[in-house]
């Protein structure tokens, strides 16, 4: 068999399963197992794939078809300039995320040798991907889970910023080490309860310790607002990703721990994504 009947093989699994994008997604499978990117897979339909090759290619179809997301299968994602390795065990950056670097590097421009603290560093997609734009800044990183921590410590390596990053298991509750020039943050805010009525990719697949933010969805990000507003220094930018119903009620507890309010930042679909406050 070769490479285009098997994508078109595993493309009609994908469609009869209601995947989305069933093409793309085996497409990408099959660069992942030939170990070559997707351009070679364009150019190359015609070359034969070996039996092994295409049963782990059947394998990984399989996995997508119950729902599995394609980043989870490949272990990378894109974000921002970069990519990042990712486990099960790491929420799979997204691009709305990517409002969190934007606006801390438009705040920046004119900054030297910044210190930066990340709450829930996760893959440490925001974090390095800030590090790697501004040479001179330097990065810490924190997060409750071991595995989130050993993905970020690759990425960094992998990005060539880990001379300037360190990384800290902790709770936000208990981390009480040094000031901070600036702090971001994307904490889990789904409601406990919404968590079920996600996508399946999202709800079945992806850490729910990086996705529970409580039973009002704030109980992460109301921990996050009060320790940030302990370790950051007066008149330094906190940047927040929120959900996208959360606008007010967390504009509230950030001006009850003594932050003014910058921006609100909106979304590719237009939603309330993303708070620039100081602390004054």
């Amino acid at each position: 068999m070769n490479i285009n009947l098997a994508i078109n093989e595993g493309s009609k699994i994908l469609n009869s399963k209601f995947i989305p994008n069933p093409l793309l997604d085996a497409e990408i499978l099959m660069a992942k197992i030939i170990n070559k990117d997707r351009n070679y897979i364009l150019l190359n339909y015609s070359n034969p794939i070996n039996k092994n090759d295409l049963n782990k290619f059947f394998k990984l179809i399989e996995k997508r078809s119950l729902g599995k997301p394609v980043a989870y299968l490949i272990k990378k994602k894109s974000f921002w300039n970069s990519e990042f390795i990712i486990s099960n065990d790491t929420l799979i950056p997204r691009p709305d995320t990517e409002l969190v670097v934007e606006n801390t590097l438009k705040l920046t421009k004119q900054r030297n040798k910044l210190n930066i603290l990340d709450i829930g560093v996760g893959s440490g997609c925001i974090l390095l991907s800030i590090l790697k734009e501004r040479k001179d800044f330097i990065g810490t990183g924190i997060d409750i889970s071991e595995k989130c921590l050993n993905i970020s410590k690759k990425n960094a390596i992998n990005l060539k910023v880990s001379s300037r990053v360190k990384f800290y298991k902790s709770d936000v509750d208990k981390f009480n080490l040094g000031k901070y020039d600036l702090i971001v943050s994307n904490p889990p805010y789904i409601n406990t309860c919404k968590i079920k009525y996600l996508e399946r990719d999202v709800a079945e697949f992806e850490p729910k310790l990086a996705l529970d933010g409580g039973l009002d969805g704030l109980s992460e990000i109301r921990k996050v607002i009060k320790k940030s507003s302990e370790l950051i220094k007066k008149n330094s930018k906190f940047i927040l990703e929120i959900g996208f119903d959360q606008k007010n009620k967390v504009i509230n507890l950030l001006k009850k721990e003594g932050f003014y309010i910058n921006s609100i930042q909106k979304d590719y679909a237009n939603n309330d994504r993303c708070i620039v406050s100081t602390k004054i």
